[in-house]
């Protein structure tokens, strides 16, 4: 196969995490393939940033879980959430999580998971890109796969 002419390439390491993403582009590659591609690096770096800060995300996590309980994808239950984010209960757990001067940046991580767990994308990733384009691959869950069936 022909050596790509054009390549996005992603490298980091910062402490104990490293990753390293590459992408050959040929003249078939598809543009969405490109951007289910830059997807997987924004949602790598969102992931890692907000704890390499020293924000706690697992609280932010539980009470954006707790607000948007049973709540179905509509935007009269998001602005219900929203509402619920004025209060003092959430200010406390904001800064709780982190110290204040961080307390803008963790707000926003718990606006993000407020609205995901409603069912809204707020940018493009990789999930959202695989059901616009069927042919794109979704990602694969991390963890443990069970063993698939060999080929003789």
């Amino acid at each position: 196969m022909d050596e790509p002419e054009e390549y996005i390439d992603f490298m980091a390491k910062y402490r104990d995490w490293i990753s390293i993403r590459r992408i050959g582009i040929r003249p078939e590659t598809k543009p969405e393939e490109v951007v289910q591609y830059l997807a997987g690096i924004r949602t790598t770096i969102d992931v890692k940033s907000y704890p390499m800060l020293g924000i706690k995300t697992s609280m932010l996590d539980d009470h954006a879980n707790k607000i948007s309980a049973g709540m179905r994808k509509s935007y009269s239950s998001l602005a219900g959430v929203l509402g619920k984010m004025d209060g003092t209960e959430t200010k406390r757990i904001i800064l709780e999580s982190c110290s204040k001067e961080l307390a803008p940046i963790a707000e926003t991580y718990l606006l993000g998971k407020i609205i995901s767990n409603l069912g809204f994308d707020v940018s493009i990733n990789q999930k959202l890109m695989s059901k616009v384009y069927p042919d794109l691959k979704p990602p694969k869950a991390l963890g443990r796969h069970g063993k698939g069936k060999k080929e003789e």
